[in-house]
């Protein structure tokens, strides 16, 4: 059973860690604001801070699986709280861009902390969905308070994300450590055919998503305003597909419920993009969204069974973390040479076909589960 302490450690750490991924629109708002910035610099030092997370965290999954991820959560956030608040007073492009490296490297050594742990709770399947859930309201609620913070001065939210990093210390102090575990099961380094799957799986969705709006306002007529209610209430409803993935993996199977999601996240995709009716354009982007986090809550669930170490769960981390920094650029090339309507349909299939080394890691959690229980029922 997780324990309520647990699952709030388990939430500070991951929200924390992908504090950056989550808030970078609002952000990028910020640093378009600071002096001598431009929108192309400001999208720069956004993409230098998230793939600064990235490679971090898929640099240290190896030391995440290790005893002693409360220290190195906590070191991380320290690292966080002292970047932050020299992101909040840099005052030009160049030292803006340096912090931000820092700050994106201090988060990542969060990330990798928090995500490893997920491996280690007695339930993966229920610490996924609570840690996701979790992570998906605190994001909504800093995406509303660091532009209110940013509207008394340039750099602002960054105090608050330091402000944030205390209550963290205290609560990561409880991320589980099971290094009896990771001295069972191998610790080997993930295979590069299913981090590059994760990461174009994460490139297209949250590339896709950062787009949403725009796609929203030109195709289907409605305004910025209807846009983003549509997608504010996308996001909270998409909440019952965190929910929803474990009992669907328990009813179902795991391959099976994350076969279907994955098509369920495709499809949506793709209307989402051509659609220019704004009901089906609103009803696609909720199913899109349940669809995409029932995926996340499969693919953590999964990888802490296949590796209860946790490094596992800490490389596809930092592995969709890299994919999300990827995704915007990507999703803006494709669009501006080719199309929405294409855009749609090689983006539903790219779901699909990045999304096989996920489920060949399904099908052997799967397996991994079947020998467990029964050596469990021979003992």
């Amino acid at each position: 059973m997780l324990s309520f302490r647990v699952a709030v450690a388990l939430i500070a750490g991951v929200a924390m860690g992908s504090a950056g991924t989550n808030v970078m629109p609002v952000f990028i708002d910020d640093f378009s604001s600071r002096a001598g910035v431009t929108g192309a610099g400001a999208g720069l030092v956004g993409a230098a801070q998230l793939t600064a997370t990235a490679v971090v965290t898929l640099l240290l999954a190896g030391r995440a699986s290790q005893p002693g991820r409360a220290r190195m959560a906590r070191l991380g956030l320290v690292l966080t709280a002292f970047a932050a608040l020299w992101v909040a007073v840099a005052d030009d492009p160049v030292t803006l861009l340096l912090t931000n490296l820092l700050l994106g490297g201090a988060l990542g050594v969060v990330y990798a902390a928090a995500t490893a742990a997920l491996a280690a709770a007695e339930d993966a399947d229920r610490a996924s969905a609570i840690a996701v859930a979790g992570t998906v309201v605190i994001a909504a609620l800093m995406i509303v308070a660091v532009p209110l913070a940013g509207e008394q001065w340039a750099g602002a939210g960054f105090f608050l994300l330091t402000a944030c990093c205390v209550p963290a210390w205290f609560l990561v102090g409880r991320l589980p450590e099971n290094p009896a575990a990771a001295t069972k099961t191998g610790t080997s380094r993930p295979s590069a055919v299913l981090l590059i799957g994760t990461a174009l799986l994460w490139t297209i969705t949250q590339g896709t998503w950062a787009y949403a709006s725009v796609l929203g306002r030109e195709h289907t007529g409605l305004d910025v305003t209807a846009v983003s209610v549509i997608l504010a209430v996308s996001s909270v409803v998409a909440l019952a597909g965190a929910a929803a993935g474990t009992p669907a993996a328990r009813r179902l199977g795991r391959l099976r419920s994350m076969v279907v999601f994955v098509v369920v996240e495709a499809i949506s995709l793709a209307v989402v993009v051509i659609t220019g009716e704004p009901v089906l354009f609103g009803v696609a982007a909720v199913v899109w969204q349940a669809g995409q986090l029932a995926v996340l809550v499969q693919m953590v669930a999964a990888a802490a069974v296949l590796d209860p170490s946790g490094r596992l769960v800490a490389s596809l981390s930092g592995a969709s973390a890299l994919g999300t920094g990827a995704g915007p650029l990507v999703v803006s090339l494709v669009l501006d040479n080719a199309g929405a309507e294409v855009l749609g349909v090689v983006f539903a299939v790219g779901v699909v076909v990045a999304a096989l080394p996920l489920l060949r890691m399904t099908t052997a959690a799967d397996k991994s589960s079947c020998t467990v229980a029964a050596e469990r029922r021979s003992s």
